[in-house]
């Protein structure tokens, strides 16, 4: 089984922006956007880990407890009710959320939530390498 760490990073936020992907201690895919935000980052890494998966068992372990909650619990509701709330206000990030919710249905992932910045060297390194990205940072 694949085992994946994820982090995106912004700042300021909304500011330039980058994400990471780490499997192995090492950063596997990473990408930036000169304006984005922390919460876009965040989406984008994991979207990332998911297709790099590809359909294979794997866990993908993430600080953004927000985004586990967006893709398990509430973007199914949301695309029942034809991509509305119940709530007043429009899904924010929509492009992300729909992204996100497709490929991670057509995965075999399992979505982990960690604390960040608390000494999981794994998260650390995703976090590293989200920041290094966010200044430039390539993989080549």
């Amino acid at each position: 089984m694949r085992i994946f760490y994820t982090d995106g990073s912004c700042s300021p936020n909304p500011g330039p922006g980058g994400w990471a992907v780490i499997e192995d201690s090492k950063p596997v895919a990473i990408g930036s956007e000169k304006s984005s935000t922390n919460i876009r980052m965040e989406a984008e890494a994991l979207i990332a880990a998911l297709e790099l998966a590809g359909g294979t068992s794997c866990k993908i372990h993430t600080d953004s407890e927000f985004w586990i909650n967006v893709i398990t619990k509430w973007a199914p509701g949301w695309r029942a009710k034809g991509w509305k709330k119940s709530s007043k206000g429009e899904i924010q990030n929509l492009d992300l959320v729909q992204k996100a919710l497709d490929v991670y249905e057509d995965s075999n992932a399992e979505l982990v939530w960690v604390k960040a910045h608390v000494g999981n060297d794994q998260n650390e390194i995703a976090d590293e390498w989200a920041n290094k990205a966010r200044k430039g940072a390539t993989l080549s």
